[in-house]
């Protein structure tokens, strides 16, 4: 760490230098899915497509006929793909926003910190990534097919675009930070704010804010908070096993 005193203009310059190349490469990446925005929205739909077909496989009397995307006027389509196009920007992005964050806080750490910081953000990145897969091949469309059978056949569902994409966006993301929990307390151990011990003490109130948070991040249906609290509850027992290898030893 440098002991000298850096202005706090000198750290609003950085801090600036650091979101112009995050928004530069968000905007760089965004010309290249935009290009592609219909085969990725395409990708975001598939999960609804398979939810009818379990929805079917759940109630026998569930609509025949594949899904339909609707919307309310003519300028939705075209801003329901360039919100895709930037979301897989912004997903894609994640290494570099990651590791311009780490960047900006790095000159305040010593250099032991930073070599104990740097490993976390490759793993932190691939645990997000594993977290958002989850979700789309697991979840999502066992969640939806179980939440379509309620309208039954008396009902047909009219799938908004935008009502989609932004129930896909939010659950994509929430399983992607869920799935953090494991390096942030593993972290959290390696410095020594948290401890194995402290971890399995918790672990009560941890199985009780779970599911607060799955019921909070998650639509209201039970399946899909099981989903995320199942998850949760695993990454929980992990971050005590990762506490106990990777945390700071005790003072004897």
């Amino acid at each position: 760490m440098d002991d000298r005193e850096i202005p706090f203009t000198e750290h609003l310059e950085e801090l600036r230098q650091r979101l112009i190349r995050s928004f530069a490469t968000v905007g760089v990446l965004l010309v290249g899915t935009f290009a592609f925005k219909k085969q990725i929205y395409g990708i975001l739909r598939a999960p609804m497509d398979k939810a009818f077909a379990i929805a079917r496989e759940i109630d026998p009397d569930f609509i025949e006929r594949a899904p339909k995307m609707y919307y309310k006027d003519p300028v939705e389509p075209f801003m329901t793909q360039l919100k895709v196009a930037l979301l897989a920007a912004i997903f894609l992005a994640v290494p570099v926003l990651t590791y311009q964050a780490w960047k900006f806080v790095a000159p305040g750490l010593y250099d032991h910190e930073k070599r104990a910081t740097f490993p976390f953000l490759f793993v932190a990145v691939a645990m997000f990534a594993t977290g958002a897969w989850f979700c789309y091949q697991a979840v999502m469309p066992y969640g939806y097919g179980y939440l379509l059978t309620y309208g039954g056949n008396e009902y047909e569902p009219a799938i908004m675009m935008q009502e989609y994409l932004k129930l896909t966006a939010r659950l994509l993301i929430a399983f992607g930070l869920v799935f953090e929990l494991p390096v942030f307390i593993v972290f959290m151990a390696r410095v020594g704010i948290v401890s194995a011990e402290g971890l399995v003490g918790f672990r009560r109130h941890a199985m009780v804010l779970t599911f607060v948070l799955a019921a909070i991040l998650t639509p209201p249906d039970v399946v899909t908070q099981i989903c995320l609290a199942t998850p949760l509850v695993l990454l929980y027992e992990v971050s005590i096993i990762g506490a106990r290898i990777f945390g700071k030893p005790r003072p004897t």
